[in-house]
């Protein structure tokens, strides 16, 4: 079976892998080897954040992984303290420094912080060093459709991308549509819903019927809806397992019974309206 799932196109008309590594929680001290291994591995895009203290790891794991830097898709995102105008472009060239690059392909504001109300301003920096070519392009994490309406009236640019947290649980459904209407890739954060669906009846029943782990099948779910997603692992195996996704394809019936997993009461991370 041939997939047409692998590469994602931004509005801007840049290219990303749909799948990439996600290096939450990932010890700077381990970062290196685990994006070396990643890469060994095919995979081809990795996301860090200044939060997560590993970007001088991943950094030293992507001059280890023996391909040139133009093959890699490497994101990296602003922290909350640093939204106001002057403290954005700085933030920007410490994450570069400790990556040891000259440019990340995507660059992101990881939270909109609404009680700050200071996220335009950072938008206007990243806009900036996107015309820099520092950044060669642009997004934000946990926005909502009022928030991306707002860059958009203010600045006149939207994101390419908004990253959120999207899971069967989770499904965000009408903030995915905006995205579609928008031209806005949706990226999701926590896509397997940090392992708290392993024993769901119908996630089993569908991964034992094709021969999958439930992991593989939420996964799969996700690019067939149209979702990039970055799942995280340390392991060898599951960083193998998470990216053997390419060879099978979900039915009409299975979208539709993961569909109906939906739950208001389902998000695991953080409320986006109140976490500064």
């Amino acid at each position: 079976m041939t997939d047409d799932l692998q590469i994602t196109t931004f509005h801007d008309g840049r290219q990303a892998p749909t799948l990439g590594l996600g290096t939450w929680q990932i010890p700077d001290n381990q970062a290196a080897e685990v994006v070396r291994r990643a890469v060994g591995l095919g995979y081809r895009a990795i996301d860090t954040a200044t939060i997560y203290d590993n970007e001088t790891g991943v950094g030293e794991g992507i001059r280890k992984c023996g391909l040139p830097r133009e093959e890699l898709f490497v994101t990296t995102k602003l922290w909350n303290d640093a939204h106001a105008h002057g403290l954005s472009k700085p933030a920007f060239e410490a994450s570069l420094g400790r990556l040891g690059l000259e440019y990340v392909d995507l660059y992101l504001i990881h939270w909109p912080v609404p009680s700050q109300g200071q996220y335009v301003q950072a938008w206007e920096a990243l806009i900036q060093l996107r015309d820099a070519g520092l950044a060669k392009s642009i997004g934000v994490c946990n926005f909502n459709a009022e928030q991306l309406q707002e860059l958009l009236d203010e600045t006149g640019v939207l994101p390419v991308i908004n990253q959120v947290e999207l899971h069967p649980r989770f499904q965000q459904a009408e903030l995915r549509e905006y995205h579609r209407l928008n031209d806005i890739a949706t990226q999701a954060w926590s896509p397997i819903a940090r392992n708290k669906l392993n024993d769901d009846p119908v996630l089993k029943g569908i991964a034992s019927r094709l021969g999958r782990s439930v992991a593989q099948v939420i996964l799969r779910w996700h690019l067939q809806l149209g979702n990039m997603v970055i799942p995280k692992s340390t392991n060898e195996a599951r960083l193998r397992e998470n990216m053997s996704i390419f060879d099978f394809e979900l039915t009409e019936a299975d979208m539709a019974a993961i569909a109906a997993l939906d739950s208001p009461d389902g998000r695991t991370g953080p409320d986006p309206a109140t976490f500064a």
